[in-house]
Order: structure tokens, then sequence, then C-alpha cells
């Protein structure tokens, strides 16, 4: 009698990673239809907006998930609080970088960004995480830095809001992933720590016919509120991919975002292009391709042999 071997199963954390990045990339692909809506608002007074109502939704998702105590716990470990604290400060800076860049008409700009970004996210893993990069990786991240150069070269600057982007965002994910931190209860306590600052802001620096809600047509309101949700829901899931996924893997799945944003940008918004510009995003497209066809061929292999 014979048994025949039983086969690998996936490992449920790096499934379950995958699916919470797809689902965080296509909401923040979506995300600048919703800012649109308030182009006539001022980012400053966007951003205050996402900090009130994104504590509050969290808030509510840490009550009802009965994770109470675990804030509580977090609470009295000043080292944690003190890293959360740094890492609210850059995801503060990309928000609003991001709100400028939609609402000013610079939405391919953020798309180049976070294009961008998944080889920040490989450049930040080899040098905090030792991974290491094959060959193939090499010269993505080589074609993406000539593409970024070429633009610097033609048009005479570099892509600053994109570069930024890019930056804070990889900052963002690996102080997240140096963290023990619940995905829930750090997006909290971030929250909770940019809170005050934006209060103070609304009660004494906004001056503007919105910043009274009491006026508001409740639809304006409704929108208002929902860049909690907005805001909230795929930084919960990206937060969940990042504690689940190695760096370069997440990188694997980040162009999605920037995809949907590149296709607002030119076919909805009608953002104009130069061509050099365009070359920039060639590069950036070739490398990404390179990037992905070497994931693939590299988990391919790793198949075989678990096989």
């Amino acid at each position: 009698m014979s048994f025949s071997q039983p086969q690998p199963q996936p490992q449920p954390s790096t499934s379950s990673g995958a699916i919470n990045a797809v689902a965080a990339y296509f909401m923040w692909g979506f995300a600048p239809i919703y800012f649109k809506l308030l182009v006539d608002i001022g980012a400053g007074e966007i951003l205050m907006h996402r900090i009130v109502w994104s504590s509050a939704f969290l808030l509510l998702l840490v009550l009802l998930s009965k994770k109470w105590s675990v804030l509580v716990s977090l609470c009295k470990q000043p080292k944690v609080i003190a890293k959360l604290a740094l890492s609210a400060i850059v995801l503060a800076v990309n928000w609003l970088l991001f709100i400028w860049a939609v609402n000013n008409d610079h939405l391919l700009d953020a798309s180049l960004g976070y294009f961008i970004n998944p080889l920040f996210n490989v450049a930040l893993g080899v040098l905090f995480f030792s991974e290491r990069l094959r060959r193939n990786q090499k010269v993505a991240v080589a074609l993406a830095a000539f593409g970024v150069l070429l633009q610097l070269f033609t048009v005479g600057s570099l892509p600053i809001v994109s570069l930024a982007l890019a930056s804070s965002f990889a900052i963002y994910g690996l102080l997240r992933k140096k963290m023990q931190v619940d995905s829930f209860v750090g997006l909290l306590i971030e929250s909770l720590l940019m809170l005050p600052i934006a209060i103070i802001y609304w009660v004494f620096f906004v001056d503007s016919s919105t910043a009274n809600l009491i006026l508001n047509s409740n639809a304006l309101n409704v929108t208002l509120v929902m860049a909690g949700l907005v805001t909230t829901a795929p930084l919960l899931c990206f937060t969940a991919a990042a504690k689940r996924l190695t760096l370069s893997s997440l990188g694997f799945f980040q162009y999605i975002g920037p995809s949907i944003m590149f296709l607002l940008a030119t076919f909805y918004y009608q953002e104009s292009m130069q061509m050099a510009e365009f070359s920039t995003f060639i590069f950036i497209w070739s490398a990404l391709a390179l990037y992905s066809f070497d994931a693939y061929i590299t988990m391919k292999r790793h198949k075989g042999l678990i096989n």
C-alpha cells in the first residue's frame, strides 16, 4: 500500500496578505474620485477631516473588535507611542501631498509616485531587512532610476511630488513593518496622536465657509465624514498586508493603484502630459514589468521545488 504525498497548502498568512494588498490598492486607485468631490476645499482642511473622522471610525472598530485592552496596553509603552508618533507624522505628510496633488490637477504626478513606490520598497527591504535582489530586480531598479533622471535632464526638474509621495509612503510601510503592533490599534493611535493638532487647526486656523458643519448642506457633511472611511479602509488592508508579506512581495501588488490613477488622470480628468514625462512612465512601467516577471518566474521555480 502506498500513500500519496500531501499537497502543500498555501500559507494562510501569505494568502491573507495578498488579498489585503489587492483590496488596499484598488481602493487607493479610485480614491481620487472621492477627493475630486472636495476640490473647492483646501488641502489642509480636507486633511483635518481625514484625521478627525478616521479617529472616530477606528475607535469604533477597536471597540467592536474588543481590542480595547490592546489599546490600553500599548498606551502604557512610551517607546511604542514614540515610534507611532513618527509614523503618524510621515503618514500625515503623505496624506497632505496626495490631497494637494489630486485637487490641483497633478494626479499624473501622484500616479508616477505610486508607480515608483514599489521600487522604493525594494530598496528599503534591502537596506533594513537584508532582502537580496536578484539580477532582474537590480535591472528594474536601474530602469526606474534612469526614468527619473531622464525627466530631470529633459524637463529640467525632478518629479518632486512623485518622489515625495513614493518616499513618504515607503518609509511609512517600513516603520509599520518594524513595529509589532496590531493593525487596527496602531492606526487608531496614529490618528489619535494627530487628532489634537487637527482640532486646534479646525478651531483656530481654518477660515472658510465650509469650516462650520452646521452651515453646510447635509450632502457636503456626509462627504466630509466619509473621509474617515475612505482613509481607514485601505490603510487597514495595507497594514494587514505589510505584516504578512515581505516588502519586495508587497511591491508586486502596488502597481494596481497607480494604474487606476493613471487611467483616471488621462482619460477621465484629461490631464496634460509632456513627452518627457511620458518617457519617464515608460521606463517605470518597463521596470515594473521586469520586476513582476522576475517575481512570477521565481514563484514558479519555488513551487516546482516544493512539488
